[in-house]
Formats: structure tokens, C-alpha cells, sequence
């Protein structure tokens, strides 16, 4: 028997809770007040709907780090997603609170491979059936250590490591369940688009996984990868687009008989608000935007960071603040933590806790120019442009110079070559420190004294806040710090 299904997918929402107006026009743009409704419209025209989200709801927005993800689960049961897996960022703030909000969700959140390691217990459900017009939907949640690097922040919590592993627990649970008649199989995962498609490659078509709905590398495909017989997508981040499956599923063999996939837009143009749900959303934004809407400081002009892999004006000003309020040798800057495109005029303390939301301790870390010149190196591979690598801004005293081509780095601190065998103290965040391997290439036997080196700040947020509080009319450019040559 053929029936049709509709599975419409979200992923990295980051707390984009509000519409943006176009300059020129009256539309307006994404938001979830309009997410909702979008959903809420295909369920009432469209038979056999499914709305799931593959990870990383939290962050991004004053709303969600002021109630510590509450905010977030009350907005998102209006919005009833119908399946939701675990993302990095849900644990931002500690497991025991990421329980709690498990509790308050009135949607199921899967994930089948992290775990507490002393005794190996699962946090959560791994797996979900969904019943829907007779077909039964399984659906397996997963992510790997690459993705939960901040789960070193908390020696309580493991995940198993690398795809190979998450191969084998797919096929744990997939085996457990051939009994039940399962027509449709979707792995809801948090791991990034390129590594969606090498889990893909490594499973055995027998196993009958159909699709992979993926997140964390906010990867904005033009049609789905098919790898392995196995459609893999996602819809970017934020909530300015939904991604649309339309299925017809061949209940007799269990398998996708046609389909059509499509990112589509989120607008006033093709949707209604969802009203309960905007009331909800303007309550908070009021409480927050009461408490945080005083200005710190004005900038000279709007300041912008376009990408993370590349310098950046917001990217060498942050370098700068830690570099000048913290007296390392060398700041580094980790690209990913500065989390919007702009900042400025105009600067309250609301768009600085949404541009740098994380509040994490510093690192001064001594390491040897040559073990620096390596992390540079490291960061500097082939692909950096195009994965979801880590990425550093640095210090004005710092220049580095790259030819993709031959790989010679060239790396000067104050206006000289950096020396191999002098140590350098370099101010690093938390995460980057506590993951130093993963995110710069270096073992910990090459930094001085790892892993007791000294915190110089208890808070790299109250740092900036702080800078910004006693300076104006500040300014930044790209000067050359970092230039990369074919």
C-alpha cells in the first residue's frame, strides 16, 4: 500500500525566537511566532505530518540564557514538535538542569549514545516508534564525541566516540526491533552534514535506515545527499526556513517509493503568526528587554563577523579586549563563540549576551612557539573553510600567513618570527582548553603544566562586558592578521 507522509525539520533553532523586518519592505522574516504558524498551516492542509528538530534549540537569545533553557521548552511544547534529539548546546547548562528540562518538554527527546559513565546509563530514551495513519515511523537520535566536546566539562558524562560506534548502536537498536513492522527509518542526528554522510557509507543496507535529518554544521543544502541508498539533509539554522519532506511510503516493502524534498522560506508571506505562542514569546522579550536594554557602549560604525572561518572586525575587537585587559603574550579568540553576523552602533547589554553567550573561564596557557606554530598549522587544514572546524581570531600582535597550496605557514608575534624553543603564554576560553587536542591538534604533553595552568579570568563574558562598560566610540578593522593565499 502506498501512503503519503510529510516531514517537515528544523535544526540549530540557537533561540532565533524573533522575526527581523526586511529595510526596504514590510516583510518579515523568520521568527518563531511564524515557525509555528508554518507548521500549524501544513498540519491543517496536509495529511500525515511530522515536525522533528535535530538538535541545538538552546543559545543564541537573551530569552533562552536568562531562564536557562526554560523559556525555550515552554515556547517550543506551543510549537509541539512531534520528535526532538539531544544537540551540543542542550547541555550548556549542566546535565542535572538538562534533566529537569526534560521533564518540563511535552515532546519526546531521543538520544541513543550519551550516557553517564560510571555506570553506563543511558540519559534518555535512544529511540522513538511514531504511529501515524498505520505506518510506524522509528526514529534513533545520535550524536558522537566530535559534536559534544563540551561534555569534557563535565567528567560525569560520556558519549560513545566516533561513527564507527554510532554505527554499531544503530544497529543494536534497529536489530532489537525487526519484529515490529517498522516502514520508515530516520536517524535524527546532531553531527554535522560531512559526517551524517560517512555514518551513512558505514551502514549496511540491510539495517533499511531511509533518511538522515541532521544538524550542528548549519549546512544549507540545495537538495539532499543520497548516500548509501540514504537521503541526507538539513535546514541550515534559525528559524527563517523549515525543511519539507513529501513521502510516499511503500507500506509493503517498507521502503520510500517517491519523494520531494525543499527548504522553505519562513515569512509573513507564508504564514500566519501563531497568536498563543506570540503572547508567550512578548512576555518574555518584555521582562528581557526591561532588564538588559541599557547601552554599554556605541561603536563608530556597525561591526560585522560573516563567517567563522575567516578574520574578522567583531573577531580581532574580541581578541583584542581579552589581549589588552589580560596581558597574555597571544589572545586566541574561538570564532564559533561569537555567535551573530553584526554588532553595533549602538551596543546593549542584550546584544552582548546574544552575540557572546557563553561564560566560560580563561586559560593562560604556556606553550612553545613551535607548539603554537603547529596549532596554527592544525587550524589551518585542508577543509577549514567548509567543516564545522574550530577557528581562532587573534591578538593585533599576531600575523599569520598561509599558502593553501604548498602549506607554509608563517607565523609573527610583535613584528617577529615566532621563536620554536621560547614559551609563549596564550590566553584561551575553557572550551578550547579543556578540548585542546580535538580543537587545536595538540597533545597535552606539549603544553607547560597542562592540565593545572592558571585561570586569569573566572569569565571571559564579564571581561568584554567590562571593557565595553569603561570604553566608547570604539572601532575595529581586518588588518591583516590572519591572510590565507591559493
Amino acid at each position: 500500500m502506498k501512503k503519503e507522509l510529510t516531514i517537515l525539520h528544523s535544526n540549530d533553532l540557537h533561540g532565533d525566537f524573533l522575526e527581523e523586518k526586511a529595510v526596504l519592505d514590510d516583510k518579515y522574516t523568520g521568527g518563531l511566532s511564524y515557525l509555528a504558524g508554518y507548521v500549524n498551516k501544513v498540519r491543517t492542509e496536509t495529511p500525515n505530518v511530522i515536525y522533528a528538530i535535530a538538535g541545538d534549540m538552546f543559545r543564541g537569545s537573551v530569552i533562552d540564557s536568562e531562564y536557562r533553557g526554560i523559556s525555550t521548552i515552554e515556547l517550543m511544547n506551543l510549537v509541539a514538535p512531534d520528535i526532538v534529539c539531544l544537540g551540543n548546546h542542550e547541555l550548556d547548562y549542566g546535565l542535572s538542569h538538562l534533566l529537569f528540562l526534560e521533564k518540563c518538554a511535552r515532546f519526546p527527546i531521543i538520544n541513543a549514545n550519551l550516557y553517564i559513565t560510571t555506570t553506563g546509563t543511558r540519559l534518555f530514551q535512544p529511540y522513538r516508534i511514531l504511529t501515524i495513519d498505520g505506518m510506524k515511523i522509528l526514529f534513533i537520535g545520535i550524536v558522537t564525541e566530535e559534536t559534544m566536546k563540551g561534555i569534557k566539562m563535565d567528567p560525569l558524562l560520556g558519549t560513545f566516540v566516533d561513527t564507527d560506534d554510532a554505527v554499531l548502536e544503530v544497529e543494536r537498536i534497529i536489530n532489537s526491533y525487526k519484529t515490529e513492522d517498522i516502514d520508515l527509518t530516520v536517524l535524527l542526528t546532531h553531527i554535522g552534514f560531512e559526517e551524517d554522510q560517512q555514518l551513512a557509507a558505514k551502514l549496511s543496507p540491510d539495517l533499511g535506515v531511509d533518511i538522515i535529518i541532521g544538524g550542528h554544521s548549519h549546512t544549507f543544502p540545495e537538495k539532499p545527499a543520497e548516500v548509501n541508498d540514504i537521503l541526507i539533509v538539513q535546514a541550515g539554522t534559525g528559524t527563517d526556513q523549515i525543511g519539507r519532506f513529501d513521502i510516499v511510503v511503500d507500506t509493503d516493502t517498507n521502503s520510500v517509493e517517491s519523494w520531494k524534498w525543499e527548504l522553505c522560506p519562513v515569512d509573513n508571506e507564508t504564514s500566519q503568526k501563531d497568536a498563543a505562542l506570540e503572547k508567550l514569546l512578548s512576555g518574555y522579550k518584555s521582562q528581557t528587554d526591561a532588564k538588559y536594554g541599557r547601552i554599554l557602549t556605541r561603536f563608530d560604525h556597525i561591526l560585522t563577523h560573516p563567517q567563522r572561518c575567516q578574520e574578522t572586525e567583531l573577531g580581532n575587537m574580541f581578541a583584542d579586549i581579552i589581549y589588552d585587559m589580560l596581558k597574555p603574550d597571544i589572545s586566541l579568540m574561538g570564532s564559533g563563540s561569537l555567535r551573530k553576523t553584526i554588532l553595533g552602533e549602538a551596543v546593549t547589554v542584550q546584544d552582548l549576551m546574544e552575540f557572546f553567550p557563553y561564560k566560560g573561564k580563561v586559560f593562560m596557557t604556556p606553550m612553545k612557539g613551535s607548539t603554537f606554530r603547529k596549532a596554527m598549522q592544525y587550524m589551518l587544514r585542508d577543509g577549514f573553510d567548509q567543516e564545522h572546524f574550530e577557528f581562532y581570531q587573534v591578538s593585533r600582535n599576531v600575523r599569520i600567513n598561509y599558502n593553501r597550496t604548498t602549506k607554509e605557514l608563517e607565523v609573527l608575534v610583535d613584528g617577529a618570527p615566532i621563536e620554536d624553543d621560547k614559551v609563549y603564554d596564550v590566553a584561551i576560553q575553557e572550551f578550547h582548553f579543556k578540548n585542546i587536542t580535538e580543537c587545536l591538534g595538540i597533545p597535552v604533553s606539549e603544553i607547560e603544566g597542562y592540565p593545572r595552568c592558571t585561570v586569569i579570568s573566572t569569565s571571559d563574558y564579564d571581561v568584554v562586558e567590562e571593557y565595553f562598560n569603561t570604553h566608547s566610540h570604539l572601532t575595529s578593522y581586518i588588518d591583516g592578521r590572519i591572510t590565507i593565499h591559493s
